[in-house]
């Protein structure tokens, strides 16, 4: 039997007046348990608060989409509290040692609050503090699953560039070798002023118009047309060189030209070298072009995290939308069409750039789930009144009628299990309130639009 004692051992019920603690105790259920019993499991009526009074206990059940354990001990009040809206426990509670714990009825609660109105404050403010923890740590969860999303998003980005530089810079070994080795001929065969001014004349024809390249048919086309001269000159490998002079798209006219004015043996190095040459200014132009795209893919973060930059700022609504939508480039779809519409004059909001990315980016995903890979994204930005409006919209199914009033509570969400936290439209809305906004949402199905007004700098 639990003693008045081992009741005020628990901190909640400390220095409550002895008659509260004996009606309680009227009231109150005790149980033994063995290591590994269940005291309830996930799926229960909700029928109970609790009070463990000795040993070690936890909860264990899925939390967030994973399966987590939560440990309690003796102290602690745990399970239903009062003005609670739980239905159903959603966790299953079980004895890691042997233990007792009290068993409180919620059917009681509305006695206990009239009788007990300090232990119900202290209850609620429990309460209210694992309803925090408990959204805090989803909402560390969702900002890690975006980062991770972002993150591979960025590496595949980052790979494609990367790749292209590697194999363009591999190719380049075997083009300076061909070249050393054309010069090598060129050199004993002592070309004289005369032939070396025209092999330099069209090397630096072809150098100068490298940026034509041709593909497909064209260049199919090309290498016959290239190969069929060189045949014609009595060249054996035409058809080997004559791929490479087409990737510099020099003309038959010039090749023919060429070869009638040098010997076969001259030609055949001069051609080779012409080869190498121009497909090294094209193998780095391939280096400098993945460059850049590194380059800017770098920047394009930097933006969206505001890195080096002051915490809040006036910071460019439309510019950060672009951001946004930049650094999720790799979840779009090719199915999915971006139309872009801003303000013609530049407007701004004092926020923390982190934080209105953060809002942008959540809109935008959710914009491209709904579509299922195909549809249309709009970014808009305009002024009204006082306020900057951006509009993030989407030609997806739209949002049901029934669901509307709920999409910006915490946890709610329609996807399925592992596949959301419902917290990404609740911060959002958390975010623009803090702001000094507001989101509104307008949906029918092919139009569904969230706009965020911001109190814009003037």
């Amino acid at each position: 039997m639990i003693s008045s004692a081992e009741l005020r051992g628990v901190a909640a019920f400390t220095d409550l007046p002895d008659d509260q603690i004996e009606w309680f105790l009227g009231h109150v259920q005790e149980i033994s348990l063995q290591p590994g019993e269940t005291f309830v499991r996930q799926g229960d009526p909700a029928n109970w608060m609790f009070i463990f009074l000795e040993g070690l206990f936890q909860w264990s059940g899925e939390f967030g989409g994973d399966v987590v354990a939560l440990p309690a001990q003796a102290g602690e009040v745990s399970g239903v509290f009062p003005f609670s809206r739980m239905k159903r426990f959603t966790v299953t509670g079980r004895a890691l040692t042997h233990a007792r714990l009290g068993k409180f009825p919620v059917a009681q609660f509305s006695d206990l609050i009239q009788k007990m109105p300090v232990l119900t404050t202290r209850l609620v403010a429990m309460m209210s503090e694992r309803i925090r923890e408990g959204t805090r740590i989803e909402q560390m969860r969702d900002r890690l699953a975006s980062l991770g999303k972002l993150s591979a998003g960025l590496a595949h980005e980052l790979n494609n560039p990367a790749s292209a530089a590697k194999r363009a810079a591999d190719q380049m070994r075997d083009m300076l070798a061909k070249m050393r080795g054309a010069n090598s001929e060129l050199w004993r065969l002592s070309v004289n002023d005369s032939d070396k001014a025209r092999i330099e004349e069209v090397e630096g024809s072809l150098l100068e118009s490298r940026s034509v390249q041709l593909d497909g048919l064209a260049l199919s086309d090309l290498e016959e047309r290239l190969s069929s001269v060189l045949s014609n000159h009595g060249h054996a490998d035409a058809w080997d060189l004559s791929a490479s002079l087409a990737k510099c798209n020099m003309s038959p006219g010039t090749l023919t030209a060429l070869l009638t004015h040098l010997d076969s043996h001259t030609a055949g190095a001069a051609l080779a070298r012409i080869a190498a040459s121009v497909e090294l200014s094209i193998l780095l132009g391939t280096i400098e072009n993945s460059s850049c795209r590194i380059s800017k893919l770098v920047r394009t973060v930097k933006e969206y995290t505001y890195m080096d930059q002051a915490p809040v700022q006036d910071i460019d609504v439309a510019q950060s939308l672009d951001t946004t939508r930049s650094t999720l480039a790799h979840i779009l779809q090719p199915g999915i069409e971006v139309k872009r519409t801003h303000a013609p004059v530049a407007l701004s909001v004092s926020a923390a750039g982190t934080e209105l990315n953060q809002v942008w980016t959540n809109l935008i995903e959710n914009a491209i789930d709904a579509m299922k890979g195909r549809g249309e994204l709009r970014l808009r930005t305009f002024h009204e009144d006082n306020c900057v409006v951006v509009e993030v919209g989407d030609s997806g199914p739209g949002i049901p009628e029934e669901i509307k009033p709920y999409v910006f509570d915490p946890f709610f969400t329609t996807k399925g299990v592992g596949e959301g936290t419902g917290l990404g439209l609740s911060t959002v809305q958390t975010i623009v309130r803090k702001l000094g906004g507001n989101i509104q949402i307008i949906s029918k199905p092919g139009d569904t639009r969230f706009q965020v007004r911001l109190p814009v700098i003037t």
